[in-house]
């Protein structure tokens, strides 16, 4: 599998896939410049007249609930409509899942639009699947990747969606397959909305790679790797941030695959 995840990091750089977000406008400027480092388009759109022609132009399109409020509740809604009727691939970022009633009850609606991926911690994922009490601490999960496989399946198997659990390893599941990533640097919890901008490049990947599970495996891994390889010259996290957007731009094959670290079950 290795090679193939290569091969779709070098598709995303070819074809530069159209990304619509309506994200959090905490990350915007960073998911948007991470899209950009790896190839893809970034538009940051959210007024409720445009959303559902945006989403026709885009090839792939985020939802991202970190800074709720109601009128872009309303626009998450009629775009994720939208692109579950025209059959457009689109990812949910359950942000800060369990915390408060209205964020529950918004993926609740939102997850009858069936999104293609769902991204979270593990503690957003319990959350979710509402298999597990779990205290949610703001956006930081309270739990860790591999306490959220059971979780996990079963929102697979309630929504059908390819479900990646962010941590230290991240956990990819789909029918029949889990995929373990083992790379990163702990120094990346440091730096705001990295597992943000994991969203949008999944949403990069799966606009133009028809192996859904493989193409979310090629974002999280290209981004831990971009992380990891980041880390050996950053200070702290300020630089971190300015080196990970470089290195995401300028990865070689021979850095992604000799630092690679999957397992598949």
């Amino acid at each position: 599998m290795e090679k193939k995840l290569w091969q779709h990091i070098i598709q995303v750089r070819n074809t530069s896939p159209l990304i619509h977000n309506i994200t959090n406008y905490v990350v915007m400027n960073n998911t948007a410049n991470a899209l950009l480092a790896v190839g893809a388009s970034p538009i940051m759109a959210h007024a409720k007249s445009e959303v559902e022609e945006m989403v026709t132009l885009s090839h792939a399109l985020v939802i991202n609930i970190g800074t709720l409020d109601e009128y872009w509740t309303e626009s998450m809604f009629i775009a994720s409509k939208k692109a579950d009727s025209v059959k457009k691939p689109w990812v949910l970022d359950p942000v800060g899942a369990g915390a408060t009633s209205y964020r529950d009850t918004v993926l609740n609606q939102l997850l009858f639009f069936k999104p293609t991926v769902i991204r979270g911690n593990a503690s957003e994922i319990i959350a979710l699947a509402k298999t597990a009490d779990v205290v949610t601490k703001g956006v930081d999960s309270t739990a860790i990747s591999t306490e959220a496989i059971e979780a996990a399946r079963n929102l697979h198997a309630k929504t059908g969606a390819i479900i990646c659990i962010s941590g230290e390893t991240d956990i990819i599941i789909s029918q029949n397959q889990c995929i373990y990533l083992k790379n990163g640097n702990s120094m990346m919890t440091k730096v705001t909305g990295l597992g943000c901008t994991a969203s949008a490049l999944i949403a990069a990947f799966i606009a133009v790679v028809d192996h859904k599970t493989e193409a979310v495996a090629a974002a999280m891994s290209l981004l831990s790797i971009a992380g990891e390889l980041a880390a050996n010259e950053s200070a702290g996290p300020g630089s971190l941030q300015t080196h990970i957007l470089d290195k995401l731009y300028n990865i070689t094959e021979h850095e992604f695959l000799t630092h690679l670290k999957i397992v598949q079950s």
